[in-house]
């Protein structure tokens, strides 16, 4: 409710600053679905760069969150980007043992150069 009401009150969808860098980001990282689509709604842009992971999918993906991951895929998150502390999504997964996140982003093109 909150993050909507922000918006209705025009909020910057893709204001940078912070630990996540975005709002997408940090919606991603905690796993709340509904808000990552809300936001995609509002045109975040998927494939903003910054705060600790890097960008959304990176987020997700360090986190396990596979729905959010397809989400983010979906609206064409760039699968390779790089950034972060982990260096891309497909890092961030197999570094924290996401073994159906990383096959899903192997599936969907994920260079698998470690």
């Amino acid at each position: 409710q909150v993050v909507k009401l922000l918006l209705e009150k025009n909020a910057d969808v893709n204001a940078q600053g912070g630990y996540y860098g975005n709002a997408l980001q940090a919606a991603s990282c905690r796993g709340h679905e509904q808000v990552v689509k809300l936001l995609l709604e509002k045109n975040a842009d998927v494939n903003a760069q910054g705060g600790h992971y890097g960008n959304a999918l990176q987020a997700a993906s360090y986190r396990g969150y596979e729905q959010v991951v397809k989400l983010l895929l979906e609206k064409n998150a760039d699968v390779n980007a790089q950034g972060g502390d982990y260096g891309n999504a497909l890092h961030a997964a197999s570094y924290e043992g996401h073994e159906r996140v990383v096959r899903l982003l192997l599936d969907l093109g994920a260079n698998d150069v470690l």
